[in-house]
């Protein structure tokens, strides 16, 4: 089986930690995880060595053409020269890429390059906060939303800034390979699988100086109790808070209720479940405190539009899929 091509679509003064992360992502070599793993390939107007924002050499032997042998296409953030006038050729091959139904990305401000190709006409999509106004103002046609990490319309999907390009390109893996999988990319690369809340808790300065990880432990405590029944009231003790002062704080922080932080952990907990195990969902709906599996198919339908049986069955069928290859896609090696 031929790994999943990935092309980036590079120009230059691109900024560099957000070229880095699908380099690091997608690049590095993890056929001991899943085999063949990503082939990535940098893509640029013409072939040749390009810079990033602070002087990094970037070696591109591939050209914007190249883009539509790829299985993925990803737009690079670029510089506010490139936000305001795209390359035309550039635009040009992602209309076709798209057309040829292949899967569009676009980092931090490519989706300024996305949204000049006509991609994201009448789509959800987001940027990095400080251009959120900008952007908003340059592409009405849009459906701009600042506060989002990433948005996935499923053919088309775009990041944040900065950071949150690792939750997209973990994201992505996720989606490919499974959550077993990106939990342990996620493990390697020291960074959580992925994160609650959206953009709006960076947007601005806390009023006072506070450690943006003081909710840390009772995350922490509740993942490691998700089969109980859980409530606020509960959670804001072992935080030594106050339950009104506690909601507030979470939603501050994380952009989302507690309650609905739960369903999120409990139903990512249920799809690694699924994955890894054959248990009954009943089983999985006692370890991950729906109580029933009519509870657990409610909600594992409401949170991913599928139900329990339907991911199990795709995830195990594209994994068996694999191995009729002779390739072991879903094995995650042991610390």
């Amino acid at each position: 089986m031929r790994p999943h091509v990935i092309a980036i679509a590079v120009t230059d003064a691109t900024p560099t930690f957000e070229l880095a992360v699908p380099c690091e992502v997608f690049g590095t070599d993890r056929s001991d995880i899943v085999d063949p793993w990503y082939e990535l390939r940098m893509c640029a107007d013409s072939p040749g060595p390009l810079r990033t924002s602070v002087g990094l050499h970037v070696h591109t032997p591939y050209d914007f053409d190249d883009l539509l042998d790829a299985d993925t296409v990803l737009v690079a953030a670029c510089a506010r020269a490139v936000q305001l006038a795209p390359p035309a050729h550039l635009l040009e091959t992602l209309r076709k890429a798209h057309g040829m139904g292949k899967r569009i990305i676009s980092i931090c401000t490519g989706a300024y390059v996305l949204a000049a190709a006509g991609l994201l006409t009448g789509r959800t999509a987001t940027t990095h906060w400080m251009n959120a106004g900008d952007f908003a103002h340059r592409f009405p046609e849009v459906d701009f939303t600042p506060a989002a990490l990433y948005t996935d319309e499923g053919d088309i999907l775009t990041s944040a800034g900065t950071g949150s390009v690792i939750d997209l390109c973990l994201h992505l893996v996720r989606q490919d390979h499974g959550a077993a999988v990106a939990n342990e990319v996620a493990r390697r690369m020291v960074v959580p699988p992925h994160r609650e809340g959206g953009q709006s808790q960076y947007t601005k300065p806390l009023a006072r100086a506070e450690r943006s990880n003081e909710l840390a432990p009772v995350l922490q405590w509740a993942r490691e109790r998700l089969h109980e029944p859980l409530t606020v009231p509960q959670l804001a003790r072992i935080a030594g808070l106050g339950e009104r002062t506690f909601a507030r704080r979470f939603r501050d922080r994380l952009g989302i209720t507690p309650l609905q932080w739960l369903l999120q952990q409990r139903v990512r907990l249920a799809q690694e479940l699924l994955e890894a195990t054959d248990e009954p969902v009943e089983h999985i709906a006692r370890r991950t405190g729906f109580g029933t599996a009519a509870n657990l198919r409610y909600h594992f339908g409401r949170v991913t539009t599928v139900s329990p049986q339907t991911y199990r069955h795709v995830f195990r069928h594209r994994a068996a899929r694999q191995a009729g290859h002779g390739k072991d896609m879903g094995a995650v090696v042991a610390p």
